[in-house]
């Protein structure tokens, strides 16, 4: 599979696969053995209102339309986003975009481009990706989790996304792991998985630890509080400082906790990691694993793969994205 801009053929059609992200929105079109010919991103919250953003994404996407040929070229749009809702087509109380309550993105989009948009989920389109192209690729049943500014999550079973009856099903990111702990600002909710797991919880924890441990010297500190970063956090592990590692053992403490539990409730063949947060590797691999382990019923012990997405960061959403266009799923 060739995920470059070379020119495609003439006269086959496309579908652009859109990955909306809360900081960045990636798009690639995309055709139907999943080549990637155009690729590109604009961010995503720098628009108070989603129809602004939309006039972005337009103008951001319509060269590379162009040189495959126009608007006739592309079959359809498929969209992940965060809270998307598959049945309606609608972003539904996003805690990290900036866009409020019930936003018709699917209908706004198809008004704009004039070509018929679908949407799911983000991380269930990241699922379908890696089960099409990747990691997964001929599982029927596995967990994909998206470390990225949220905790994302597609569940597989069977061989069939789990939507649910309204759509939402499989925010595991959202569920409660340190009861009364840590509070997520997007949501209000105590002790989530996604406020230590994500990229900005990894901050959140340096944060902590150097100002719960300040005779332990580090690299980090020579930063200000608000300059510390999940890749300052990643640069300073990489680098041999152990308050920054002990971050990353912290956070894979409590990943591994939450993914014993998501073992036990779907006896999934494999966890697939997803998203900025896997770069760390075996620094959050290792405490992730050793800890759903140490949870596990033993019924559940040792038969579980926990693995690395084989796509780039964005193409499996991309991807599955554009899967919706294909009605392959």
């Amino acid at each position: 599979m060739d995920l470059t801009n070379a020119v495609p053929p003439v006269s086959q059609q496309f579908a652009l696969g859109v990955d909306l992200g809360g900081t960045n929105t990636k798009f690639g079109l995309v055709n139907t053995h999943g080549d990637i010919f155009h690729y590109g991103s604009i961010s995503t919250n720098t628009k108070d209102a989603v129809e602004d953003f939309i006039d972005e994404l337009y103008d951001a996407i319509i060269p590379g339309i162009t040189e495959v040929g126009g608007i006739g070229m592309i079959r359809g749009i498929g969209i992940g986003a965060p809270n998307g809702n598959i049945y309606k087509g609608t972003i539904e109380y996003a805690p990290n975009l900036k866009w409020k309550g019930i936003i018709p993105l699917a209908d706004l989009i198809t008004k704009k481009f004039g070509i018929k948009a679908r949407l799911t989920n983000d991380a269930n389109a990241a699922a379908v990706g890696e089960m099409t192209y990747g990691a997964a690729k001929g599982m029927r049943d596995f967990i994909m989790i998206t470390l990225g500014t949220g905790v994302g999550s597609g569940i597989v079973a069977n061989g069939q996304l789990i939507y649910g009856h309204d759509g939402f099903a499989g925010e595991l990111g959202h569920t409660i792991i340190i009861p009364g702990g840590r509070l997520h600002p997007g949501t209000g909710i105590l002790g989530s998985l996604e406020a230590y797991a994500s990229a900005t919880g990894v901050a959140r924890t340096a944060v902590e630890f150097l100002d719960e441990h300040p005779g332990i010297e580090s690299s980090m500190r020579a930063y200000n509080k608000d300059e510390i970063d999940a890749k300052v956090v990643y640069d300073c592990a990489m680098a041999g400082d152990q308050l920054a590692i002990e971050v990353y053992n912290y956070t894979g403490n409590i990943l591994g906790l939450a993914l014993a539990n998501f073992v036990m409730f779907s006896s999934p063949e494999a966890i697939v990691l997803f998203g900025g947060m896997a770069k760390a590797g075996e620094m959050i691999l290792k405490p992730t694993r050793e800890n759903m382990e140490k949870h596990l019923l033993p019924i559940f012990q040792n038969k579980v793969k926990l693995l690395f997405s084989e796509l780039k960061e964005a193409d499996a959403a991309i991807l599955g994205a554009s899967a919706l266009v294909w009605d392959v799923r």
